[in-house]
């Protein structure tokens, strides 16, 4: 989630959790507890590293609850012994340290992204995707209870705001993951008619909501693409199949960079060949042709393929415009899905022009 979000979560639990006395200031150490996990970011970026190292090992070591709950152990080990409010309040300081910097990467487990909670084992990273990675309606009760117990400080009501936002963020991460579970009936039930139930899938919100879903199917030759609208939908699913070169992603599988990618995204990949070279695209994050992240990983070589970059390559896309159609998305079903659904249509074949062009994407090299 992002940083705001994480800010105001460690604030809120350690605020409600240590004694009222001291509950300024577990504002503020929850608020430095609940961003922490995210300082990964600053030694990657000294490091220089490419841009893939720094997708898939960000959310990594600094995420995993094998090394927070110890690293909250040493911290409220090392505060007790030098006295203050630890030391006055022991069992409270330690929930609130340790619940302050844990929810931090189970929250973010609720995105689609990926959180390495077991690093350093080697389960792919959780990604439960139930929540886009801002939602200001998860954000907002437990940004007000944190206001109204910097305001109030020790008095009762600074607890009580603190308890309400807790518990309202959390009702509204129950009712995502409802939310989910009904898209998730709704795309299987469509599938199963095509023969794709057992297809590997996600769903996953679109942006700053949980009304409007996005599903993503692969299929032998490519994958599927569908949305389903929790207000404005009912019966079957439509979906749009695109065309991704699954021979060029087989054969460079052995490559390390495209290995990392594989166990990162669970598969969720599409790929493509654009001027001889391979550009593999995260198919969680963007909606076809958009994506967030895009790397140049190989070039041919002969017959074959070598390694190349990697790279992260950029195309340009109209962020108002897509938030604009998305609005109206969650309101409206298009009348043509709906003719195409009368007429026994669940997936509709997608020609895109920039799979076979020769177009060299822009890559953060050649900016």
């Amino acid at each position: 989630m992002d940083s705001l979000t994480q800010i105001v979560l460690g604030a809120a639990i350690a605020g409600a959790i240590a004694p009222a006395r001291h509950r300024r200031a577990a504002l503020a150490a929850g608020a430095a507890l609940g961003t922490l996990p995210d300082l990964d970011s600053l030694p990657m970026w000294f490091m220089g590293l490419d841009p893939v190292t720094n997708m898939t090992w960000h959310r990594g070591p600094s995420h995993s609850l094998l090394v927070l709950l110890p690293l909250a152990a040493l911290l409220w080990s090392l505060f007790k012994r030098t006295g203050g409010r630890v030391a006055e309040a022991p069992t409270r300081w330690f929930w609130a340290i340790t619940l302050a910097l844990v929810t931090h990467p189970l929250l973010d487990a609720f995105t689609v992204y990926g959180t390495q909670l077991w690093w350093p084992l080697p389960p792919s990273p959780a990604m439960w995707a139930s929540l886009f990675i801002i939602d200001p309606l998860y954000t907002l009760p437990l940004l007000l209870g944190c206001l109204v117990a910097l305001v109030r400080g020790w008095r009762p009501s600074a607890q009580k705001a603190l308890v309400a936002g807790l518990a309202l963020s959390s009702v509204y991460l129950g009712w995502s993951l409802a939310a989910k579970a009904m898209v998730d009936r709704a795309a299987e039930r469509t599938l199963a008619a095509q023969g794709l139930q057992d297809a590997p899938r996600f769903s996953v919100p679109m942006p700053f909501n949980t009304l409007l879903w996005r599903v993503v199917v692969m299929t032998p030759d490519g994958f599927l693409e569908g949305e389903r609208s929790l207000v404005a939908d009912d019966g079957p699913m439509l979906f749009r199949a695109y065309a991704s070169d699954t021979q060029a992603l087989a054969e460079t599988k052995s490559l390390p960079v495209v290995r990392r990618l594989l166990w990162f995204n669970h598969g969720f990949m599409k790929a493509e060949v654009r001027d001889q070279r391979l550009v593999l695209s995260d198919l969680r994050m963007g909606a076809e042709p958009d994506y967030s992240f895009r790397f140049v990983v190989a070039e041919r070589d002969g017959g074959g393929w070598r390694a190349y970059g990697p790279e992260q390559a950029q195309w340009p896309w109209e962020a108002r415009r897509r938030l604009s159609a998305m609005w109206e998305r969650i309101w409206t079903r298009p009348p043509g899905e709906l003719q195409a659904i009368a007429a026994g249509t669940r997936v509709v074949p997608v020609q895109a022009a920039a799979a076979n062009s020769g177009d060299t994407p822009a890559t953060s090299a050649s900016k």
